[in-house]
């Protein structure tokens, strides 16, 4: 297939539609991980509907002292990656396209989950990536967009905007794509050094530490579940040689701490760790949060919740989460 570049939004509309449109909206530099997006696009979309990618490096998401002048701007290399990951289109604006007359004097606000996290070390940044987006979405019309999970934080701002606002999109979450050594893909990979890319692998280190620890816990929830509590069941299971088994799972269940507090000292110890390293790591936020708000969970909480890391290596920010989920194997009998 020939997949068409395209530079105006007048372009873009004259094309003729058949099926679905699915839009993977990206500032460009892409990798596998956009490569990926476009591909559950395809999917989603079918062999009659169509793939959209956009290329826009948005200066509103770019705080002082960011990298706007330096963000990679690869629009050939782009458009060979989205052709082969199966784009029918790929709409490159001008900055005068996006924003005729200048930066926007009205724009969308995140609310309260655009001040935490990510929104307390970058002021001001989701505000722009919303705007951005709103922009983008009424600019190419589709039906759904998809969105990495890498930045997970972004994703639920704009799910929140798209349920609030009306939009009348599907906003679909494609999980993150690695590297084999566990870095998640980034366009801001590529300004790592080997020594500090050898640290950044502490970010995803302590993900796993923490993903490692959630689901011992889990597994011992489950075990002391499975325990009998009452005599007369556990003098049954006596006479098998298992008494001791029980007792031993619900005093280890009882003894361990709460999940999410072990999950997150696990994954602090690698992080702590990786602060005396050369280059050191600089942590920015470790937070396990409910996703629906970004607000950190308690000890009680159960369903879908999010560990997230940033820290900064040398003059590279780098961001990256997992999802996990609490009580998934159901309430005690």
């Amino acid at each position: 297939m020939s997949t068409a570049l395209l530079r105006t939004a007048e372009e873009l509309h004259a094309r003729v539609r058949h099926g679905r449109r699915a839009v993977v909206l990206t500032m460009g530099a892409l990798h596998e991980g956009h490569a990926t997006l476009v591909r559950a696009a395809r999917e989603i979309a079918g062999p009659d509907g169509e793939v959209v990618v956009t290329v826009f490096v948005n200066p509103l998401q770019f705080g002082a002292g960011e990298d706007l002048d330096r963000y990679p701007r690869t629009l050939d290399a782009d458009l060979k990656i989205a052709e082969q990951a199966g784009a029918d289109a790929v709409f490159a604006p001008s900055a005068d396209e996006v924003y005729p007359g200048g930066q926007p004097q009205v724009r969308v606000t995140a609310g309260p989950m655009g001040t935490v996290l990510e929104g307390a070390s970058r002021p001001g940044h989701f505000d722009g990536v919303l705007t951005v987006v709103a922009k983008l979405l009424h600019l190419t019309r589709p039906d759904v967009a998809l969105f990495g999970q890498k930045d997970a934080q972004q994703l639920a701002v704009i799910r929140r905007m798209v349920r609030d606002l009306n939009f009348g999109i599907e906003i679909v979450g494609v999980p993150t794509v690695r590297e084999p050594d566990g870095l998640a893909m980034s366009s801001r990979n590529r300004y790592l050094s080997a020594d500090e890319r050898r640290t950044a692998l502490a970010l995803s280190r302590a993900l796993f530490a923490g993903r490692d620890r959630h689901a011992a816990q889990e597994a011992l929830r489950a075990r002391a579940r499975e325990v009998p509590s009452t005599r007369a069941r556990a003098e049954a299971l006596s006479a098998i040689g298992e008494s001791r088994a029980a007792a031993d799972a619900h005093a280890v269940a009882k003894a361990v701490p709460n999940a999410a507090a072990a999950v997150r000292a696990a994954a602090r110890q690698v992080l702590d760790d990786a602060v005396h390293h050369d280059p050191p790591l600089a942590l920015d936020y470790l937070a396990l949060v409910d996703p629906s708000d970004f607000t950190e969970i308690d000890d009680d909480f159960t369903g879908e919740a999010v560990l997230a890391v940033a820290a900064r290596v040398g003059t590279t920010r780098l961001i990256d989460n997992l999802p996990l989920t609490f009580g998934s194997f159901g309430a005690a009998s």
